[in-house]
C-alpha cells in the first residue's frame, strides 16, 4: 500500500510538472523553463495566461531552442571542469561579495533608513554651528574636558551672545592650539555657517539633530566623530529635484558705488523689457557662463550659492529675476529657468544604497543582523558568564577573560607596530563560541596583530574591550555569510545563475570565439568558400561589398573675400597637374590671400562610399571638380578617381566573415553535444505549455 501511494505521488507530481527536456541524465521540468523563459521576456510569472498567439508561439518555440543550447553547453562545461578554474572562481568571488551585502542587513532597517532619507530629501535645511573639536577615540577626561566647554558655549549663546561671535572664537581657538584668542583679530561674520545642505550632505548624527529641530532652535551640544556641535537651525524649505538658473554677476566690492550703479542700470533695463540674455551680454563679469547666457549647471538647490538658494525658495516663478542683491563677491540678479521634481522612490533607492556604503547610518541595519544572527546561531560569550560554584550559583570569577592579550598590549598597536608572545597566553580556556565553534585569546591576539591600524592613542582597556567585540561580530558576518547558499535559496540561484553565466562565457570563448580567431587555416578555408556565395544584388550581402566609391581631395578655405572660390579653384587645378602634393598646394592658396587676411588652408585625402557619406551630391559621383559654401569660406572637392561596386577583400570584410566563421563553428558545436549527451526535446510538453 505504501509503495503503491508513493507510486501515484510521483505520477501527480509528474503530471502535474512534466519533464520538458532530456540532457544525459538531466531531466528539466516545464516549471524550470517556463520561470527561465517569463524573465527573459520580462513577464510577470504570476500574471494571467492569456491567448496563444502565432507571436506568442514563435517567441516560445524560438526559446525552446536557446534555452536547450545553454543548458547543453553547460553540461558539457561542467564535465570539463570548468566550474573548478581558478580565474573563475576568483570572479565569482567577487561578484558574490557584491551580491551578499543586501543579505547581510536587516531589510526592515535598511527599509525605514530608506524612507527617512527620501523624507528628509524632500526639504533643504540651513544651519550653523559651533564645533568644539574632540577626537572620536579621545581618552574619557579630554572628552569631558570637551563636553564642558561645548555646554559653557551653549549657555552663553542662549544667554543672548551672538552665535556667530561665539563660532569664531571657537574656530580661533581650535586653530590656534588652545590658547588665549589674538585681540586685534578680527572676528569672520561668516563663522560656522554651513549654508544649505540636505540628506548624505552632513555626517549622520549632526544630520538627524538638524532635522529633528524647528527653524530658529538651537541644539544642546551633538556628539560627532569631530566633536561637539551646538546646533542653530536657520531655515527650512522644500527641495526640488534640480534647479536651471541663468545669472548677472558684478564684481567687487558690495559698496563699491560703481557696482551698485551698474546692477541697478541692468535692472532698469531689464523692467524696460530688454532681455535677459542682452543683460547678461552686456553687464556680467562670470565669463565662464557668458557663452551661455549666464546659465549655471542645473544643480540640486543646496548646491547654489547661499544668497542664490534664498532667492529661488522665496517664491520665485519660472521666468521671473530678482531684484538686485548683494553678497561678499559683489552683485547680483537670479533668473529662475525651472524646477524638476524629485524623483519616485524606487528610483532614488539605487542612488541612496551607493551613498549609504560610504555613511554611517549604513552600519544601523548591519548591526542588527548580527544581533539577530548573534541569536540564530547560539553565539556565547563566556567574558560576560560567571564560574558557577558546587552549589550551582555564580561566583566573581569570569569563565574566560581577554587579560593576557590585554597585559601585552602596549602603544606600539595605535602605531600598527604590535607584536605579541603566544608563549605568555598561556589561558587556553574558550572567550566566545560561535555555532558550537569555540576561540580563544591565541584568536583574539592574531586578529588584533592583522587588523592594527594607525590611530590616535586611547585607554588600553576600552581598546581591547571594543576590539574584542569587533572581533565576535567580524566572525557572525562571516558565519552567516558562509551560510547564505545554505539558508536562502533566493540567493542560491542568484549564485548560481551567476556561476552558470561566467562558466558559459568562458566555454564559449574556448570552444568558438578564440578558436574562431586562432585558426587561421580554417579561417582562411572558410572566407576561400564562403565569398565565391556572395551575390551583390543580395541585399543581406551588402555588408562584403564596397559600393561606388571616390577618390577626393577636399581643400578648406574659411574665407571667400580673401581668396574667391574662382581663383581658388583655378589653382587647385593648375598645381595638381603640376603633380604637387595638397600640402603645397596648400601654401599656394595662404600665399595667394595673405595680403587679404586670409588664414591657415587645410586640406584632406579621402575615400568616399556612396549611401555612406555626407560629403559628395548624387550629381558629384564622377571625376571633377566641386564648390561647396561652408559658413564664411568653402570647400573645394576634387574627385580624382570613381571605383565601380566591387567585393570586398578578406581583411577588408574580416570582422563580417569572423563572425559567419564563429557562428558556423557554434552551429556544429551545438550538433555534435546534442549528439553527445542524447538531447530529447518533449514536443508534446512543448506544445501544451501556456503563458
Amino acid at each position: 500500500m505504501i509503495a503503491a501511494a508513493v507510486i501515484g505521488l510521483t505520477a501527480m507530481a509528474q503530471g502535474s510538472d512534466p519533464v520538458i527536456f532530456e540532457i544525459g541524465n538531466e531531466k528539466i521540468h516545464q516549471s524550470e523553463f517556463l520561470k527561465e523563459f517569463l524573465a527573459s521576456i520580462g513577464k510577470d510569472p504570476s500574471a494571467p495566461k492569456t491567448a496563444c498567439t502565432y507571436e506568442k508561439r514563435q517567441a516560445l518555440e524560438e526559446y525552446v531552442q536557446l534555452f536547450v543550447n545553454f543548458r547543453t553547453k553547460l553540461a558539457d562545461a561542467y564535465a570539463e571542469g570548468y566550474d573548478t578554474m581558478a580565474t573563475l572562481r576568483r570572479e565569482l568571488m567577487q561578484y558574490r561579495k557584491d551580491l551578499a551585502a543586501p543579505y547581510l542587513m536587516d531589510s526592515a532597517t535598511m527599509n525605514a533608513i530608506l524612507h527617512e532619507a527620501y523624507e528628509r530629501d524632500h526639504y533643504v535645511v540651513r544651519a550653523q554651528h559651533i564645533l568644539v573639536r574632540c577626537n572620536q577615540n579621545a581618552p574619557a577626561i579630554d572628552t569631558m574636558k570637551a563636553y564642558k566647554r561645548a555646554m559653557a558655549a551653549y549657555n552663553r549663546v542662549m544667554a543672548g551672545e551672538d552665535f556667530g561671535k561665539v563660532a569664531w572664537e571657537e574656530e580661533e581657538y581650535s586653530k590656534n592650539g588652545g590658547t588665549v584668542i589674538d585681540p586685534l583679530a578680527k572676528p569672520n561674520p561668516y563663522a560656522g555657517e554651513l549654508g544649505y545642505f540636505s540628506v548624505f550632505d552632513m555626517i549622520y548624527p549632526f544630520e538627524n539633530a538638524v532635522y529633528s529641530m524647528n527653524v530658529g532652535e538651537i541644539s544642546k551640544p551633538v556628539r560627532t566623530r569631530f566633536g561637539y556641535h551646538i546646533i542653530k537651525l536657520m531655515d527650512r524649505q522644500p527641495l526640488h529635484g534640480e534647479t536651471q538658473i541663468q545669472h548677472i554677476w558684478i564684481r567687487g566690492d558690495v559698496d563699491s558705488v560703481g557696482a551698485k550703479r551698474r546692477i541697478m542700470e541692468a535692472y532698469e533695463r531689464l523692467k524696460g523689457g530688454e532681455s535677459f540674455e542682452s543683460m547678461v551680454k552686456n553687464y556680467s563679469d562670470d565669463r565662464t557662463t557668458l557663452a551661455d547666457d549666464g546659465r549655471l549647471p542645473a544643480l540640486a538647490a543646496n548646491r547654489l550659492p547661499l544668497e542664490y538658494m534664498e532667492k529661488i525658495s522665496s517664491g520665485m516663478k519660472e521666468g521671473e529675476y530678482s531684484e538686485p542683491f548683494k553678497t561678499r563677491y559683489g552683485w547680483h540678479i537670479v533668473r529662475l529657468l525651472s524646477k524638476t521634481k524629485i524623483a519616485p522612490f524606487e528610483d532614488m533607492v539605487p542612488i541612496y544604497k551607493q551613498k549609504l556604503t560610504r555613511d554611517q547610518r549604513n552600519n544601523n541595519p548591519k548591526n542588527k543582523f548580527i544581533e539577530e544572527a548573534k541569536k540564530k546561531y547560539g553565539v556565547v560569550d563566556y567574558t560576560q558568564q560567571y564560574v558557577l560554584n558546587k552549589k550551582g550559583k555564580p561566583t566573581k570569577e569570569k569563565k574566560a577573560s581577554t587579560a593576557q592579550v590585554r597585559a601585552q598590549v602596549n602603544d606600539s598597536i595605535f602605531a600598527k607596530r604590535w607584536e605579541y608572545k603566544d608563549s605568555l597566553i598561556t589561558d587556553n580556556r574558550p572567550l566566545f563560541a560561535i555555532d558550537g565553534k569555540e576561540y580563544n585569546q591565541h584568536d583574539f591576539a592574531q586578529y588584533l596583530k592583522n587588523n592594527q591600524s594607525i590611530e590616535v592613542k586611547r585607554d588600553y582597556d576600552e581598546y581591547i574591550e571594543t576590539r574584542y567585540n569587533e572581533y565576535i561580530n567580524s566572525l557572525v558576518m562571516q558565519h552567516a555569510d558562509n551560510q547564505l547558499e545554505k539558508e536562502n535559496k533566493e540567493f542560491a540561484e542568484l549564485i548560481k545563475e551567476y556561476r552558470n553565466g561566467l562558466m558559459i562565457f568562458a566555454y564559449n570563448d574556448d570552444h568558438i570565439w578564440t578558436k574562431a580567431i586562432v585558426d587561421s587555416a580554417g579561417f582562411e578555408a572558410f572566407y576561400n568558400e564562403e565569398s565565391k556565395k556572395k551575390d551583390i544584388n543580395n541585399p543581406d550581402d551588402s555588408n562584403y561589398f564596397w559600393d561606388t566609391r571616390a577618390r577626393t581631395l577636399i581643400f578648406n578655405i574659411t574665407d571667400s573675400v580673401a581668396l574667391p572660390s574662382a581663383q581658388a579653384v583655378k589653382l587647385i587645378k593648375k598645381n595638381i597637374g603640376k603633380g604637387l602634393s595638397h600640402n603645397n598646394i596648400n601654401a599656394i592658396l595662404e600665399k595667394k590671400g595673405a595680403k587679404k587676411g586670409l588664414g591657415k588652408v587645410t586640406s584632406e585625402v579621402g575615400l568616399y562610399e556612396m549611401g555612406r557619406q555626407t560629403v559628395l551630391q548624387r550629381n558629384e559621383w564622377r571625376v571633377g571638380t566641386y564648390v561647396h559654401s561652408k559658413d564664411k569660406g568653402y570647400q573645394v572637392i576634387v574627385v580624382q578617381s570613381v571605383i565601380d561596386p566591387q567585393l570586398k577583400s578578406r581583411q577588408e570584410a574580416r570582422g563580417y566573415y569572423m563572425t559567419d566563421y564563429q557562428n558556423q563553428l557554434e552551429e556544429q558545436l551545438i550538433k555534435d553535444l546534442r549528439k553527445k549527451y542524447n538531447v530529447k526535446i518533449h514536443q508534446d510538453v512543448v506544445d501544451e505549455t501556456t503563458y
